[in-house]
């Protein structure tokens, strides 16, 4: 089994690749920014610690990468995991600092966080998940605490059949998202310690 993670400029890639290389289990892991090298991966991972549009400029700006993954994940049905703005560019369009297009994998929209004065946006530090439903990757996660760095978060447009998880910071909070052969996470599971390496090792092991 190979697993590609995408370098397209993004940080925290090594933290991830660690992660991911503990709970391979003898699979290849791989940071690659060569679309032929998505383009045949068993599991894709798309990181992102950023700005949306930094980072969706990021991932076009490198060759057909886009249509690589599109093909590989939407046609191919090959599983894919967006972490933080990986998951966040799953979505139609991006409201940080400016407006800009994401993958549109999903009907939803990213808008920064609204809480109560007393909350501190960003949003960083552990919270407690709550799963909505039941998914593979998500398996034995309801009620962990996982590692969140965010000041944005995505919103359903409108049906919202999507939802895979949220958290509460001053009301719901989108805390992952899945549809199909797609999954992602606003949390960092490469931060969240045995919780994040369970939800890794779940991914590993899906087969949508």
């Amino acid at each position: 089994m190979t697993i590609a993670i995408i370098d397209y400029g993004s940080g925290n890639l090594r933290s991830a690749e660690k992660s991911f290389a503990r709970m391979a289990n003898g699979a290849t892991v791989t940071l690659t920014a060569d679309p032929d090298v998505v383009a045949k991966a068993d599991h894709i991972v798309l990181p992102g610690v950023g700005a949306f549009g930094d980072c969706a400029q990021g991932l076009r700006a490198i060759d057909g990468m886009v249509e690589a993954l599109s093909e590989r994940v939407l046609n191919q049905a090959r599983p894919f995991l967006g972490i933080c703005v990986g998951m966040q560019l799953l979505c139609a369009k991006g409201h940080e600092r400016g407006l800009h297009e994401g993958l549109g994998w999903l009907d939803a929209q990213v808008h920064p966080l609204e809480v109560p004065p007393e909350l501190k946006v960003p949003h960083m530090g552990w919270n407690n998940l709550r799963v909505e439903g039941q998914h593979k990757v998500l398996d034995g996660l309801d009620g962990e605490d996982v590692y969140f760095v965010h000041g944005f978060a995505a919103r359903f447009s409108g049906e919202t059949s999507a939802l895979a998880a949220s958290v509460d910071y001053g009301g719901p909070v989108v805390a992952a998202v899945a549809r199909d052969t797609f999954i992602g996470t606003q949390f960092h599971p490469e931060k969240s310690q045995q919780a994040g390496l369970r939800l890794i090792e779940n991914f590993l092991e899906w087969r949508p």
